[in-house]
């Protein structure tokens, strides 16, 4: 997520270089063939003009709908950080010696409310491991220059600028040995976490540390984990329909094709001054479509770990830092800053 107020002009330029490249041999290319009379005709500006009318408000439509892709996700992770507060609440609160036959010291009533909540902490890290792993329709999974720009965009904004140590956040640090290596090779580590809190929470409830009414809660706490797990996998792997996505993507470069042959003949004349005012004009209406159409496209998928994700890492961590201080912890590890202007 890009939390600097504007957007540093270093970025922008490495976010659209090879874009204004070919802008620039191709608006210069068709204004030397104007320029030396080789080529005469016109395209008149009223079709072109409509034509970029209809793609400015088909672009619109899918940047309206990438954002809303986005600003769910957004709220989603929302839901996330209140509902793990009150299973940390309901974890603390509720495990008790009130209605046990045997009662069972503070010692071993901490180390299951550390089991469960730890537990929870581990499913946060994996689920978020998890949204990360690359689709076929994302841009790091395309093949050739868009693989290779999406990398570096990777690692100069994206996963690239986190700075704290790995360790930090791996499943084995929150689960004990064998508890890891069972859930480790499921195909769905993180559905198996929640179903795994069930079942302790079953067998708390057989032990008499949660009574009926406690248990029935704690479990409608899994149950909203699960759906909201469910939600973010939904968009994940469900992709914005490529058909508007790709036809916008058409749409544009069928304008910027036929720009400099309405706009070349407008602007350029006899004098010489004009040559050089043409290319960077032309340059300049292709740039703008063009990242109209790229504000959209890096939007629509918004784990792709990338600066305009969403900040899965950060909110993981708030979420650790307020659950290990509700067990009464001091050693914490630090929160996630932002790097570049962009906390992921």
């Amino acid at each position: 997520m890009i939390v600097s107020k504007g957007i540093p002009l270093k970025k922008l330029f490495n976010w659209s270089f090879h874009h204004i490249v070919w802008l620039f041999l191709f608006m210069g290319g068709v204004a030397v063939l104007y320029r030396f009379n080789i080529i005469s005709f016109k395209i008149p500006w009223l079709p072109v003009s409509v034509i970029g009318t209809a793609v400015a408000f088909y672009v619109g439509f899918k940047n309206n709908q990438s954002y809303g892709r986005m600003w769910e996700a957004r709220k989603i992770w929302g839901g996330i950080v209140n509902d793990s507060r009150a299973w940390a609440m309901h974890v603390d609160g509720y495990i008790t010696n009130l209605n046990t036959r045997t009662k069972r010291s503070e010692t071993e009533l901490q180390s299951i409310k550390k089991r469960l909540i730890y537990r929870h902490i581990g499913w946060l890290y994996t689920h978020r491991e998890q949204l990360l792993v690359p689709t076929p329709w994302e841009h790091v999974s395309q093949g050739g220059l868009t693989t290779r720009h999406a990398e570096r965009l990777e690692e100069s904004f994206g996963v690239g600028l986190i700075s704290d140590k790995e360790e930090f956040r791996e499943l084995k640090n929150f689960l004990g040995e064998e508890e890891y290596i069972r859930l480790k090779s499921k195909a769905n580590t993180a559905t198996q976490i929640i179903n795994e809190q069930s079942r302790d929470l079953r067998d708390l409830r057989e032990e008499g540390l949660i009574d009926d009414f406690r248990h029935i809660k704690m479990q409608e706490i899994l149950r909203t984990f699960f759906e909201l797990q469910g939600k973010n996998e939904r968009i994940k792997k469900f992709p914005f329909p490529r058909q508007y996505a790709n036809m916008s993507y058409y749409f544009v470069g069928i304008f910027i094709f036929l720009l400099p042959f309405s706009m070349m003949p407008e602007v350029l004349d006899a004098q010489k001054i004009n040559f050089w005012l043409a290319v960077p004009i032309c340059v300049l209406l292709g740039w703008v479509y063009i990242m109209m159409e790229l504000v959209g496209d890096y939007s629509e998928n918004p784990f792709q770990r990338m600066s305009n994700d969403i900040p899965m890492l950060s909110l993981c961590r708030t979420i650790e830092i307020d659950l290990r201080e509700i067990l009464g912890e001091t050693e914490l590890p630090p929160p996630v800053k932002a790097e570049k202007g962009v906390l992921m």
